[in-house]
Formats: structure tokens, C-alpha cells, sequence
């Protein structure tokens, strides 16, 4: 019995550094494939780079965004991280979530 212990612990360390992980990359990369499927002209999307931007074209294993008026650049698709519900990014507002503001004039001489 106490040979059958060390023998059990791989097994199950086995299970849980190889097994486990690889199911939940593969529910990630279905959901990013039905992702992709759902992708038409005028998307709005976010890149894994952080780029915002309307999907401007698709072709098979790219697409075409448009992240400012006339500036289209290609992609991956597989460089789209997520469908967003407007193409604009959130604004986050320092000074309005009570962080303080640097005043950059004058500086004082002592």
C-alpha cells in the first residue's frame, strides 16, 4: 500500500498540471472560434494589442480594421480579443474618480 502512494500522487499531479489545463484552452479556443464567426463589416472590436476599431474587411485568415476615419490597417483574425458594443474605447478620468491632478506651471525656486 505505501508503494502505491507515490504512484498516485504523479497520477493525479499529472491530472491537474496537464489534463485539466489543456480543457480549459480548449474551451477558450471555441469560444474565440464562435467569436470570429459572428465577425462582419462594421464590427466593433478590441485587438490583443489594445487597438479599438470597426471591422473595415475580412478575407479567410485576416481582417482589415479601421481604427481612425480613412486609416485601415490588416490583422490576424486571430488578433481580435473581443466584440465590443462601440467602437470606443472606456474613458477612465483620473480627476474625476477623486485621483489628484499635477499642475505643471510654474515651478518654485528655493
Amino acid at each position: 500500500m505505501e508503494q502505491l502512494l507515490p504512484v498516485l500522487l504523479i497520477v493525479l499531479a499529472f491530472v491537474l498540471l496537464f489534463i485539466l489545463p489543456a480543457r480549459q484552452r480548449k474551451k477558450l479556443a471555441l469560444r474565440q472560434a464562435a467569436m470570429q464567426q459572428v465577425l462582419q463589416v462594421g464590427t466593433p472590436i478590441m485587438l490583443t494589442s489594445g487597438l479599438y476599431g470597426k471591422v473595415a474587411a475580412l478575407q479567410e485568415a485576416s481582417l482589415d480594421v479601421e481604427i481612425a476615419a480613412g486609416t485601415v490597417v490588416r490583422f490576424a483574425r486571430a488578433a481580435v480579443l473581443e466584440v465590443r458594443t462601440t467602437a470606443d474605447p472606456p474613458r477612465d478620468n483620473p480627476r474625476s474618480a477623486g485621483g489628484g491632478s499635477v499642475d505643471l506651471g510654474k515651478a518654485s525656486d528655493n
